[in-house]
């Protein structure tokens, strides 16, 4: 797995999309099965991601499709290729 945990700059290769996406379900602090804007923020900060906030807006506005400022469960495919273009995480499938 490329993200052991959430501490800082915890990244080794490549990891699976299902692996992101679990990852990110660890920044789920509200359990509602979506990432909000702050938790994205958080997920970055733990990558050690520089501006966050900024990042953290881009990746909702680019992941939202439905436009209710969070990223649902099936918007995550969207937030996959944002954190690839954009955060130079390194996600393949399989």
């Amino acid at each position: 797995m490329a993200i052991k945990n959430a501490t800082p700059r915890s990244l080794e290769g490549d990891m699976t999309v299902d692996e992101f996406k679990e990852w990110l379900k660890r920044f789920d602090t509200d359990r509602d099965g979506r990432i909000s804007r702050e938790e994205l923020k958080r997920a970055i900060r733990s990558i050690r991601g520089r501006f966050s906030g900024w990042k953290s807006k881009r990746g909702i506005k680019y992941s939202d499709t439905d436009g209710n400022g969070f990223i649902d469960e099936d918007e995550f495919d969207n937030l996959v290729d944002f954190a690839q273009k954009s955060l130079g995480l390194r996600i393949v499938s399989f």
